[in-house]
């Protein structure tokens, strides 16, 4: 992974940002209460959208991102403390957060199954886990493009995965998943869990 992707993520946002794609975000985001986990805060691109919210403990194991986050953090209306940590091995205890947010974020986590535990274990009972991702398209064309493009896309935008099926994942996972809504011809998911 090289330095220029963290130094370009925002550029490449933007023009997204300036569509619906911002909407669903900061609806997605604004649904968290209480003391929020972020995983894979990025840039801070999430940190606007915080809203009833007490603080956020927002995650990032690439230390180029997290610095570039440094600004938004500090004009955010919320506490916001940032670890330079990964999503499987998350350093908090047990029961310790009412919200989980994960924005375009479990393409890129080498162990997906495994930050899913970690998510949950560090998760109240009946915590919000809220999620928007890419995913793998169910359309057979598209599906095998998806599948050639990754070992390429992966080396290019820092590890992320085009083809990685994110709802299935969750699924198999314990987390009891309350809604689906899909957008962009269902490249794009959000998706509302509950930890039970």
């Amino acid at each position: 992974m090289g330095k220029w992707f963290p130094s370009i993520y925002d550029l490449l946002m933007r023009p997204l940002e300036q569509t619906k794609f911002k909407k669903i975000r900061k609806t997605l985001v604004s649904q968290a209460v209480g003391r929020v986990l972020e995983i894979g805060s990025g840039t801070g691109v999430n940190f606007p959208h915080y809203l009833d919210v007490t603080r956020v403990d927002a995650i990032e194991p690439n230390p180029l991102m997290k610095e570039r986050a440094l600004k938004r953090t500090e004009r955010a209306r919320i506490p916001i403390q940032t670890y330079l940590v990964k999503a499987e091995k998350l350093p908090f205890a047990d029961n310790t957060f009412d919200s989980v947010v994960a924005t375009l974020v479990f393409c890129t986590i080498p162990e997906p199954m495994k930050a899913l535990q970690e998510i949950q274990r560090v998760s109240k009972p009946n915590a919000k886990i809220l999620f928007f991702e890419h995913v793998r398209l169910d359309q057979a064309f598209l599906r095998k493009t998806q599948d050639i493009l990754t070992p390429l896309w992966k080396k290019v935008c820092d590890g992320c995965h085009l083809n990685r099926d994110t709802l299935e994942l969750i699924k198999q996972s314990n987390l009891s998943v309350l809604k689906v809504d899909s957008y962009f011809n269902g490249i794009l998911l959000s998706i509302k869990c509950l930890n039970e």
